[in-house]
Protein backbone atom coordinates (compact mmCIF):
# COMPACT_ATOMS: atom_id res chain seq x y z
CA UNK A 1 0.00 0.00 0.00
CA UNK A 2 1.37 3.13 -0.95
CA UNK A 3 2.23 6.29 1.66
CA UNK A 4 -0.70 8.50 2.34
CA UNK A 5 1.47 11.12 2.45
CA UNK A 6 2.16 13.65 -0.32
CA UNK A 7 5.48 13.27 -2.53
CA UNK A 8 7.70 15.69 -1.67
CA UNK A 9 8.94 17.75 -4.84
CA UNK A 10 12.85 17.08 -4.62
CA UNK A 11 11.88 13.32 -4.62
CA UNK A 12 9.72 13.18 -7.64
CA UNK A 13 12.23 14.66 -9.58
CA UNK A 14 14.53 12.03 -8.46
CA UNK A 15 12.07 9.28 -9.42
CA UNK A 16 13.13 9.59 -13.33
CA UNK A 17 16.59 9.93 -12.09
CA UNK A 18 16.10 6.03 -10.73
CA UNK A 19 13.89 4.82 -13.68
CA UNK A 20 16.51 5.85 -16.07
CA UNK A 21 19.32 4.30 -14.21
CA UNK A 22 17.40 0.99 -13.63
CA UNK A 23 16.31 0.73 -17.20
CA UNK A 24 20.16 0.68 -18.05
CA UNK A 25 20.52 -2.28 -15.36
CA UNK A 26 17.52 -4.44 -16.23
CA UNK A 27 19.31 -3.88 -20.06
CA UNK A 28 22.36 -5.17 -18.47
CA UNK A 29 20.83 -8.30 -17.21
CA UNK A 30 20.56 -6.73 -12.97
CA UNK A 31 17.54 -8.18 -11.93
CA UNK A 32 18.04 -7.30 -7.97
CA UNK A 33 19.92 -4.40 -6.20
CA UNK A 34 20.77 -3.19 -3.00
CA UNK A 35 19.97 0.70 -1.98
CA UNK A 36 24.10 0.77 -1.81
CA UNK A 37 24.87 -0.38 -4.91
CA UNK A 38 22.06 2.01 -6.77
CA UNK A 39 23.86 5.02 -5.29
CA UNK A 40 26.69 4.68 -6.85
CA UNK A 41 24.86 4.83 -10.21
CA UNK A 42 22.70 7.79 -9.90
CA UNK A 43 25.04 9.41 -6.92
CA UNK A 44 22.28 9.80 -4.17
CA UNK A 45 22.65 8.60 -1.01
CA UNK A 46 21.32 5.38 0.13
CA UNK A 47 19.56 6.68 2.68
CA UNK A 48 17.94 9.28 0.78
CA UNK A 49 16.71 6.40 -1.88
CA UNK A 50 15.36 3.95 0.99
CA UNK A 51 13.02 7.08 1.96
CA UNK A 52 12.32 8.30 -1.94
CA UNK A 53 11.13 3.96 -2.07
CA UNK A 54 9.29 4.45 0.42
CA UNK A 55 6.84 7.01 -0.33
CA UNK A 56 5.68 3.76 -3.28
CA UNK A 57 5.06 1.44 -0.18
CA UNK A 58 6.76 -1.68 0.35
CA UNK A 59 8.88 -2.23 -2.01
CA UNK A 60 12.17 -4.03 -1.06
CA UNK A 61 13.27 -6.82 1.77
CA UNK A 62 16.29 -6.28 4.41
CA UNK A 63 19.26 -7.97 3.27
CA UNK A 64 17.73 -9.17 -0.21
CA UNK A 65 17.07 -5.82 -2.19
CA UNK A 66 15.19 -4.20 -4.23
CA UNK A 67 13.49 -6.23 -7.65
CA UNK A 68 14.61 -4.05 -10.42
CA UNK A 69 11.72 -5.06 -13.08
CA UNK A 70 9.10 -4.59 -9.86
CA UNK A 71 10.58 -1.53 -9.16
CA UNK A 72 10.40 -0.43 -12.88
CA UNK A 73 6.63 -1.42 -13.17
CA UNK A 74 6.19 0.57 -10.21
CA UNK A 75 7.93 3.88 -11.35
CA UNK A 76 6.42 3.23 -15.01
CA UNK A 77 2.72 3.15 -13.07
CA UNK A 78 4.23 6.56 -11.28
CA UNK A 79 5.43 8.38 -13.51
CA UNK A 80 2.76 7.71 -16.55
CA UNK A 81 5.44 6.33 -18.49
CA UNK A 82 4.81 3.40 -20.99
CA UNK A 83 7.97 3.92 -22.99
CA UNK A 84 5.62 5.21 -26.59
CA UNK A 85 4.76 8.82 -25.64
CA UNK A 86 4.49 10.56 -28.13
CA UNK A 87 6.70 13.87 -28.53
CA UNK A 88 6.62 16.31 -31.13
CA UNK A 89 9.29 19.34 -32.08
CA UNK A 90 8.44 22.53 -32.98
CA UNK A 91 12.10 24.25 -34.06
CA UNK A 92 14.38 22.20 -36.26
CA UNK A 93 17.28 24.51 -36.79
CA UNK A 94 20.60 23.74 -34.89
CA UNK A 95 19.66 22.87 -31.30
CA UNK A 96 16.39 21.21 -31.86
CA UNK A 97 18.66 18.87 -34.79
CA UNK A 98 20.78 18.35 -31.88
CA UNK A 99 17.87 16.89 -29.91
CA UNK A 100 16.38 14.85 -33.25
CA UNK A 101 19.58 13.27 -32.68
CA UNK A 102 19.74 12.42 -29.06
CA UNK A 103 15.59 10.76 -29.88
CA UNK A 104 14.47 7.86 -27.73
CA UNK A 105 16.20 9.13 -24.42
CA UNK A 106 17.07 5.77 -23.40
CA UNK A 107 14.02 4.83 -23.67
CA UNK A 108 12.35 6.30 -20.60
CA UNK A 109 10.02 8.91 -21.90
CA UNK A 110 9.05 7.99 -25.25
CA UNK A 111 10.40 10.07 -28.63
CA UNK A 112 9.73 12.39 -30.55
CA UNK A 113 7.75 11.38 -33.70
CA UNK A 114 7.85 14.22 -35.70
CA UNK A 115 9.07 18.09 -35.67
CA UNK A 116 7.75 21.14 -37.38
CA UNK A 117 9.21 24.00 -38.85
CA UNK A 118 8.01 27.19 -40.16
CA UNK A 119 11.40 27.14 -42.71
CA UNK A 120 10.19 25.32 -46.22
CA UNK A 121 13.95 24.87 -46.35
CA UNK A 122 14.04 22.38 -42.94
CA UNK A 123 10.92 19.94 -44.35
CA UNK A 124 12.03 16.70 -44.83
CA UNK A 125 13.70 14.20 -42.83
CA UNK A 126 16.56 14.65 -39.98
CA UNK A 127 17.94 11.57 -38.80
CA UNK A 128 15.49 9.41 -39.76
CA UNK A 129 12.22 11.87 -38.41
CA UNK A 130 10.40 13.61 -40.45
CA UNK A 131 9.98 17.35 -40.08
CA UNK A 132 6.04 19.08 -41.14
CA UNK A 133 5.51 22.64 -42.04
CA UNK A 134 3.96 24.15 -39.16
CA UNK A 135 1.35 24.95 -41.51
CA UNK A 136 0.42 21.34 -41.30
CA UNK A 137 0.74 21.21 -37.47
CA UNK A 138 -3.29 20.16 -36.96
CA UNK A 139 -2.77 17.43 -39.98
CA UNK A 140 0.20 15.82 -38.64
CA UNK A 141 -0.08 16.25 -35.15
CA UNK A 142 0.03 12.26 -33.79
CA UNK A 143 -2.61 11.29 -32.27
CA UNK A 144 -2.80 11.59 -28.22
CA UNK A 145 0.41 14.00 -28.22
CA UNK A 146 0.31 16.09 -25.42
CA UNK A 147 4.26 17.41 -25.14
CA UNK A 148 5.92 19.20 -26.95
CA UNK A 149 9.65 20.42 -27.11
CA UNK A 150 9.84 24.34 -28.31
CA UNK A 151 12.97 25.75 -29.50
CA UNK A 152 12.19 28.32 -31.52
CA UNK A 153 12.79 31.86 -31.21
CA UNK A 154 9.85 33.96 -33.25
CA UNK A 155 6.07 33.79 -32.74
CA UNK A 156 6.22 32.07 -29.40
CA UNK A 157 3.32 32.81 -27.67
CA UNK A 158 1.43 32.23 -30.93
CA UNK A 159 3.07 29.05 -31.25
CA UNK A 160 2.31 28.15 -28.03
CA UNK A 161 -1.14 28.99 -28.26
CA UNK A 162 -1.51 26.96 -31.37
CA UNK A 163 0.04 23.92 -30.03
CA UNK A 164 -2.44 24.56 -26.60
CA UNK A 165 -5.06 24.49 -28.70
CA UNK A 166 -4.08 21.04 -30.39
CA UNK A 167 -3.94 19.22 -27.18
CA UNK A 168 -0.46 19.87 -25.75
CA UNK A 169 -0.68 19.98 -22.25
CA UNK A 170 3.04 19.67 -21.40
CA UNK A 171 6.07 22.48 -23.11
CA UNK A 172 9.10 21.69 -22.37
CA UNK A 173 10.74 25.01 -23.32
CA UNK A 174 14.24 26.41 -24.89
CA UNK A 175 12.94 29.87 -26.21
CA UNK A 176 14.41 31.82 -23.15
CA UNK A 177 11.29 33.91 -23.88
CA UNK A 178 8.43 34.67 -22.25
CA UNK A 179 5.10 33.15 -22.64
CA UNK A 180 1.59 32.65 -21.17
CA UNK A 181 -0.09 29.04 -20.61
CA UNK A 182 -3.31 28.92 -19.10
CA UNK A 183 -4.14 26.62 -16.17
CA UNK A 184 -3.28 22.62 -16.61
CA UNK A 185 -0.70 23.51 -18.63
CA UNK A 186 2.71 22.48 -17.51
CA UNK A 187 6.25 24.61 -18.83
CA UNK A 188 9.46 23.20 -18.11
CA UNK A 189 11.88 25.92 -19.06
CA UNK A 190 15.86 24.60 -19.90
CA UNK A 191 18.12 26.81 -19.50
CA UNK A 192 21.65 26.09 -20.23
CA UNK A 193 23.03 29.75 -19.25
CA UNK A 194 21.25 29.80 -15.81
CA UNK A 195 22.68 26.21 -14.92
CA UNK A 196 26.23 26.91 -16.55
CA UNK A 197 26.25 30.23 -14.27
CA UNK A 198 24.60 28.63 -10.98
CA UNK A 199 27.57 25.62 -11.55
CA UNK A 200 30.34 28.86 -11.80
CA UNK A 201 29.07 29.94 -8.81
CA UNK A 202 28.76 27.09 -6.56
CA UNK A 203 32.60 26.04 -8.11
CA UNK A 204 33.66 29.17 -7.21
CA UNK A 205 32.48 28.56 -3.92
CA UNK A 206 34.12 25.52 -3.14
CA UNK A 207 37.19 26.69 -4.01
CA UNK A 208 36.84 29.71 -1.93
CA UNK A 209 36.03 27.20 1.31
CA UNK A 210 38.89 24.79 0.44
CA UNK A 211 41.05 27.72 0.36
CA UNK A 212 40.11 29.37 3.58
CA UNK A 213 40.44 25.75 5.04
CA UNK A 214 44.04 25.29 4.52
Amino acid sequence: MKNANPVPKATLQRYPVYLKALRKLQKNGVSKIMSKELSQFVDIEPTTIRRDFSFLGSLGKQGYGYDVNKLIEIFNSELGVDFDEKIILVGAGNLGKALLNYNKWDYVVGEITCAFDSDPAKVGSIFGIEVYSMDSLEEKMPEGCRIAILTISENVQKTVDRLIENGITGIVDFTHQHFQVPRGVVVKVVDVVSSIQELVFTTNSMDTNTTAEK
